[in-house]
């Protein structure tokens, strides 16, 4: 039996004794530390099982727009991972931590505080900041209150200058056991104003459970002036048709052969055929985007490259709000 075997029927007991349950419940005992960074969930699912992120659109429709949209990303373009184990110096995708729900919470101030939750955020001492303490871009931290089933959410975030408290462009807190959506035009720690954790994958997930089952996160370079459900910002003045609005949702066309991938790219594939993933920001085109682990198969992920723009459809999207 395979030591991924092994781990499956082991969380699949506990999960039959009681000793995995929802946000919340008990951590199985003797398994991973339950709380700090980039721990695993022990299988848990974000949301309940009928919100978006979790919702199988494998059968739906193909959008009107699909071959235009796809035409003008660049349909020879790859999908790229942007996660695994480190770049430049610093663990290289978008980490997360957890927390109990004693955790000290800190005042943050936001340069966009109109759309921003005000917290107090409980944010750690030792929080993982994307790209590192000293990174300069998006600088996102996020953080599970695992015992408040809460999800809080910052970007472009620094230390106070004064004080234990934390500066911020914005912030956004989620309960995970609800569907509720940000208010119609807010942004969140994302310019899609989605929630960015849910869209990650994680190693837990595409390596030691074998399945992802959720959808995932990718970036475009040029957004609409738009957005479509489940989003509720856009980020761009453009007007073209031809531009993807946020929250537009792709999957990877069901004929596509992913047998000769390697399995850590097998799992994610799979995961984009049933699940696909929610355009979420601007940034690097076909960017898909993951948390950081030291045991990730660089080397495994880059196969994904192979997956072109033109192996994927646009699903129905719906109405696309432009104000």
């Amino acid at each position: 039996m395979s030591h991924r075997d092994i781990t499956r029927r082991a969380f699949h007991a506990a999960a039959a004794a009681g000793v995995v349950g929802a946000f919340g419940g008990r951590a199985a005992r003797g398994a991973d530390p339950v709380y700090g960074a980039g721990v695993p969930l022990n299988g848990l699912r974000i949301f309940p099982s009928d919100n978006p992120w979790n919702q199988d659109i494998s059968k739906r429709a193909v959008d009107p727009m699909s071959a235009r949209i796809l035409y003008r990303v660049g349909l020879d373009k790859p999908l790229h991972p942007d996660f695994g184990t480190v770049y430049q110096g610093a663990p290289n995708g978008i980490p997360y931590v957890v927390v109990r729900g004693t955790q000290l919470k800190v005042p943050v101030t936001f340069r966009y505080a109109g759309e921003s939750d005000p917290g107090p955020y409980p944010i750690p001492n030792d929080a993982p900041i994307e790209g590192g303490p000293t990174a300069t871009g998006d600088r996102h931290i996020l953080i599970i209150d695992r015992d408040n089933a809460k999800l809080y959410e910052l970007f472009s975030a620094y230390r106070s200058k004064i004080g234990n408290g934390w500066d911020a462009g914005g912030g956004a807190i989620f309960n995970l056991n609800s569907n509720a959506l940000r208010p119609a035009g807010w942004t969140s720690a994302d310019a899609a104003g989605l929630p960015i954790f849910p869209g990650l994958a994680r190693y837990e997930e595409a390596v030691t459970l074998g399945a992802i089952r959720h959808a995932l996160r990718f970036t475009v370079a040029k957004t609409r002036r738009g957005y479509v459900y489940p989003a509720r910002h856009f980020a761009s003045s453009a007007t073209d048709v031809d531009l993807p609005p946020m929250g537009m949702r792709v999957r990877l066309k069901a004929n596509y052969d992913i047998r000769a991938f390697p399995p850590q790219a097998r799992v994610i594939l799979t995961a984009l055929k049933t699940y696909g993933m929610f355009l979420a920001d601007n940034g690097g085109d076909w960017f898909l985007s993951g948390a950081p682990d030291p045991r990730w198969n660089d080397d495994d992920l880059h196969s994904l490259k192979k997956v072109k723009v033109r192996d994927f459809e646009v699903v129905t999207m719906g109405t696309v709000v432009t104000r």
